[in-house]
């Protein structure tokens, strides 16, 4: 055991000296309090540690004692529909113990050791097996089945494997090693977060995340296993939009992790959650979901774990072969933990004071996500998707962490304050967005949507795109300079725009739109265009066609239930032929 002597505090940051034995990234108790740190600089026999803790009243002379382990999360059964802080602490278990308010020094169990679980195996003794092969089952909540693996780095042959009802540090299998070693397995794993889980490679993203809103999944999709980035200024939506992912998308598993966000939205969250349904089980959104709190009142040190705990969190659900989404809201929160280490550790400032590793450290958090094949010796997949909110200063996307963002993710969905005063939610500009996985994701589209899908949102872009550009015509002319044909085309695209692209986040209805809804709603608002644009060409007035009462039926659409919407769509369909035919006799 390695114990040194504070002689600087600085805030999170605490200096010790007689540390020469202890590595990069151990977690340290520091003084008699046991505040958790962990050594992020080593300067000969002096270690610079970042306390995850209120360090108020420390000072020089008070001792440190090296765990000599690395920050490290717990893993097993127990994970699901708990809420912990940056440092995988329980935060429901630290309120019956210590009451509402955070102590210092507090030691508790990430998962809950005296809980009992009902071990099913899937392996028998003789059986072999290696590092991330699933050995038995726990029934962990209605909707997610907790798959207990072997631990990375053990192979051989299992001895004895049993069933019942167990604590997750019972032993529930034995395993014979080829050097004739005998290795206890528990259902609890320990993994350290800044170590990204192997797998065996990475495949291929050419299946979309379905979320439900429909300017993400037609317009701007995000695929199983991609990277996302939706910054934002302030008031913009980023959380209202990061809670529709987390409660909607079709991952088997979410980690929400609240980064350095006010500690009311995340109240929000928690109540919010028990509360809503899962579309796809009926269930409690909770029972698929881990929730990682690190608010801006909470250490500012820990925001910088909070994100590593996440991810691995993720990880080792993916090598369950679930599909995993992770939300960081907000990662701009989680560098500005990082420069505050970094003029801490006086280390030379880059651009705006970050530290020049910025965009390194975002890299190594978003290359953590993909679809993988997983490290066993059985077929199996998973992935994780990570979506940052970033908040740049102003809604200035210039800025470094913005920026450094940017160049790693491959979905950019910028949100536009102007569209928010509009009350255009999600107020995702479709103009300077973009998403890099519409060809990878084609042929699915085609295949489990329909063959024209993709055409559809190639026209409708295009539709948008010409909007803009009549409308810097309509501001120096005005409107009636303007041919019946143009004139079409920019009541189609506001049809677009407001029966399409904007979406009611507290609609019981529109919250969620299935793919199916999604493109029917598409094909109805082209169908209007296609059956009234050669109606132009024959007199009929423009005003007389976009004012006809089937417009207001194509408006409301989005809140016709999915059950109603089949039906409806043929109703539809049918009285814009009729009220278009009986303005051109009428003509």
């Amino acid at each position: 055991m390695v114990t040194g002597k504070v002689t600087k505090v600085a805030g999170p940051l605490v200096v010790a000296e007689g540390m020469k034995e202890a590595n990069m990234f151990d977690v340290v108790k520091v003084s008699s309090d046991k505040l958790i740190g962990e050594i992020i600089e080593m300067r000969g026999d002096k270690a610079s540690i970042q306390v995850y803790e209120e360090t108020q009243g420390l000072g020089p002379g008070a001792e440190v004692i090296s765990t000599g382990v690395p920050l490290s999360v717990e893993l097993g059964p127990g994970l699901i529909s708990n809420m912990y802080d940056g440092i995988q602490r329980p935060l429901e278990t630290i309120r019956e113990m210590a009451g509402a308010n955070l102590k210092r020094g507090l030691e508790v169990t990430a998962l809950d050791h005296d809980k009992k679980w009902e071990f099913k195996p899937l392996k028998k003794a003789g059986d072999k097996v290696s590092g991330g092969d699933i050995i038995g089952e726990v029934q962990e909540t209605v909707i997610i089945t907790h798959r207990v693996m072997i631990p990375h780095g053990i192979a051989g042959e299992i001895t004895e494997i049993r069933e019942g009802s167990f604590r997750v540090t019972d032993t529930v299998c034995r395993i014979k090693t080829e050097d004739g070693e005998i290795k206890d397995v528990t259902m609890l794993q320990k993994w350290p977060v800044r170590v990204g889980r192997p797998y065996k490679e990475k495949l291929p993203l050419d299946v979309p995340l379905i979320t439900g809103q429909r300017v993400i999944d037609t317009v701007f999709p995000i695929a199983e296993g991609g990277v996302a980035a939706i910054p934002g200024p302030f008031g913009s939506g980023k959380t209202v939009v990061q809670h529709q992912l987390a409660k909607f998308a079709n991952a088997d598993v979410v980690v929400y992790v609240g980064c350095g966000e006010r500690g009311n939205e995340m109240t929000d969250v928690l109540r919010e959650f028990p509360e809503l349904k899962d579309p796809k089980t009926g269930e409690s959104l909770m029972k698929r979901t881990v929730l990682i709190a690190n608010t801006s009142d909470m250490p500012v040190a820990a925001r910088e774990a909070c994100i590593y705990t996440g991810i691995t969190i993720a990880e080792y659900f993916r090598d369950m072969g679930y599909n995993v989404a992770i939300m960081a809201d907000s990662t701009s929160r989680w560098a500005e933990a990082l420069r505050e280490m970094s003029g801490r550790l006086e280390e030379m400032p880059g651009e705006e004071g970050y530290p020049a590793y910025l965009g390194s450290r975002l890299a190594q958090f978003y290359e953590r996500a993909g679809k993988v094949v997983t490290q066993s010796g059985e077929e199996r997949t998973g992935s994780v998707t990570a979506i940052g909110a970033v908040s740049p200063p102003g809604g200035d996307i210039s800025e470094p962490v913005s920026q450094a963002t940017l160049r790693i993710v491959k979905v950019f969905w910028g949100l536009d304050s102007q569209l928010a005063y509009r009350r255009h939610f999600p107020s995702i500009n479709w103009l300077n967005s973009y998403s890099l996985y519409l060809d990878n994701i084609h042929s699915w589209q085609e295949d489990n949507i329909g063959d024209n899908f993709p055409a559809l949102r190639t026209r409708m872009m295009r539709i948008l795109q010409e909007e803009a550009e009549l409308d810097e015509i309509v501001k120096l002319v005005g409107i009636d300079a303007l041919s019946s044909s143009d004139r079409l085309t920019l009541e189609t695209a506001r049809s677009i725009r407001e029966d399409f692209l904007q979406q009611d986040a507290f609609n019981e209805v529109d919250c969620y739109c299935s793919m199916d809804k999604q493109y029917k709603m598409l094909q109805l608002i082209f169908w209007f265009e296609d059956q009234a644009r050669p109606l132009i060409d024959d007199g009929v007035s423009i005003d007389k066609m976009t004012s006809l009462p089937v417009r207001e039926r194509i408006g409301r659409a989005k809140f016709i239930p999915e059950k109603e919407f089949a039906a409806a769509y043929e109703t539809i369909r049918s009285e814009v032929s009729a009220q278009l035919k009986d303005l051109k006799g009428r003509a």
